[in-house]
């Protein structure tokens, strides 16, 4: 019983040890709570044991390589309200038990890619309230597990739909206070949030800034017929960008001069959006400037047209002679069986008759 009751001093005291001295710790919980302390970089000295902590009201300005290296077994990370400018791509990397993460309120421009990938089991991220311009599509494959996502109050003016199909288990999403641009490439995010409310998920609202004749409209509840300039524009270019994509990767091997950038042999299509969306009139403008059609390497195209052609006709050569050859074998023993059918027949004709002579010869001895 006293070796028990040592131990548990011990542990009692290595833990209040463990416990930054700006920081309050909670024994039971093993949480600790270090809101509203002043503080510019994470404590030191924190207990491993440690999962939850609490950073949130501080003038912390930045996430290094690797920040939280000391409390493995976090699972309530919060870091809102705070002056968080930067993150570094490893800045989370050991926290495989993390499922709380808040950096709200804070001033964040951009999330690496990497930045969650070593994480699988974080079901709620709040990144409400910073300066987001968007989200890697790559990064919603981090996420799968994810089933809460705040983006509320960013500068989202789109959303990549890839990064939000990835979220296979997401049961709440908040988008409000985004400047959304309502043109086409907003319908898939549209398209998405039709999906996921018929599922059952929750979303706020997301309010369109631009155009102005679509402000403050719920993209919810915009009407199909209000895209329809941009679905039949899109539809027009369509082939022609897959037959050019095509070209593309056929003559890339022959333009080592060439340094465009690598987007430009991706797929586009083009989309369009009437100016006067709840006017009369509706024009076409293009929701991005087209880009000029490359030449296509007509020598190329001509020596491709030749060599198909020639091919096509080495076969239907031999096609033919397959054919030729067929018929002239088929004719050779049709002739052939009619020839030995014949000489059938008079083997037996000439058998008959010598048999005949055969007995008249008897009977004109006998006569004799």
């Amino acid at each position: 019983m006293t070796v028990i009751l040592v131990c548990c001093l011990l542990s009692l005291l290595s833990l209040s040890r463990a416990c930054p001295k700006e920081c309050s710790c909670n024994i039971n919980t093993k949480a600790v709570d270090c809101r509203g302390r002043g503080l510019y970089d994470i404590p030191r000295r924190l207990h491993p044991d440690t999962q939850e902590l609490y950073l949130q009201d501080n003038r912390i300005r930045g996430l290094g390589s690797m920040a939280f290296r000391e409390i493995p077994l976090v699972r309530v990370l919060d870091l809102s309200n705070n002056s968080i400018t930067s993150v570094s791509p490893t800045a989370l990397l050991g926290l495989r038990t993390l499922q709380h993460l808040s950096l709200a309120h804070n001033s964040l421009r951009e999330l690496d890619k990497r930045l969650f990938g070593p994480i699988h089991s974080l079901s709620h991220l709040d990144l409400s309230h910073n300066s987001l311009w968007g989200l890697s599509g790559a990064m919603g494959e981090n996420l799968r597990n994810l089933s809460h996502l705040g983006l509320a109050h960013n500068r989202l003016t789109r959303l990549d739909r890839s990064v939000l199909e990835a979220l296979a288990h997401l049961d709440s999403l908040t988008l409000r206070g985004n400047p959304w641009k309502c043109d086409c490439h907003l319908i898939g995010l549209k398209l998405w949030l039709e999906t996921y409310l018929f599922k059952g998920g929750v979303v706020d609202e997301v309010l369109c800034s631009q155009p102005i004749e679509m402000r403050d409209r719920d993209l919810q509840k915009v009407p199909y017929q209000l895209f329809h300039a941009c679905m039949t524009t899109s539809y027009h270019y369509l082939f022609a960008n897959i037959h050019h994509l095509e070209s593309e990767r056929l003559l890339r091997g022959h333009m080592h001069g060439n340094h465009a950038h690598p987007s430009s042999h991706a797929l586009h299509v083009p989309m369009a959006m009437g100016e006067g969306f709840g006017g009369g009139g509706v024009n076409i403008p293009e929701c991005e400037t087209k880009q000029r059609q490359r030449p296509v390497n007509l020598r190329h195209a001509i020596a491709t047209v030749i060599i198909t052609g020639v091919v096509c006709g080495i076969v239907c050569l031999m096609m033919l002679a397959a054919a030729v050859y067929g018929c002239a074998y088929a004719a050779i023993m049709a002739k052939y069986q009619r020839e030995l059918k014949k000489n059938e027949e008079l083997a037996a004709a000439r058998a008959a008759d010598h048999a005949r002579l055969d007995e008249k010869e008897p009977l004109e001895n006998a006569v004799a």
